[in-house]
């Protein structure tokens, strides 16, 4: 192989990786879906970050449908948050402490500022524009 052959799969090579590098950048960046937990939450209120809260449960069909739209809404850049799911059926304490009173809730905040509520929406832009609220 020349040495211009070699040089140009390299140049190709690390354009390619760039690309990749920067494709999985702006998706780390877009909607993060991770269990919740309590020091997590209140490490990303404190920090003053974008956090929605959802209370889902696995048996729950409303829950499913929401769970759907989010997986389609992970690689939305304009998204640049992190929901948490909250175990419907063991996270009774929380729930009581925020009067939720069925599984499928979702409560948006910016920090510690709920900024929105909303029980057993599954319509994907409703769900999207309810997201952008903690922005």
């Amino acid at each position: 192989m020349s040495l211009i052959a070699c040089l140009s799969k390299r140049a190709v090579f690390r354009a390619a990786l760039g690309a990749g590098l920067a494709l999985v950048a702006q998706l780390a960046l877009a909607l993060d879906v991770v269990p919740y937990s309590a020091p997590a939450l209140a490490a990303a209120q404190k920090a003053g970050q974008p956090v929605v809260l959802q209370f889902h449960a696995t048996w729950c069909p409303t829950c499913k449908a929401q769970d759907k739209v989010f997986e389609s809404l992970k690689s939305d850049p304009s998204l640049k948050l992190t929901l948490m799911q909250a175990d419907y059926d063991t996270e009774k304490a929380l729930a009581r402490e925020m009067k939720i009173t069925a599984q499928s809730t979702l409560v948006v905040f910016h920090g510690a500022t709920e900024r929105a509520r909303v029980v057993g929406e599954t319509d994907p832009a409703k769900l999207k524009a309810l997201l952008a609220r903690a922005l």
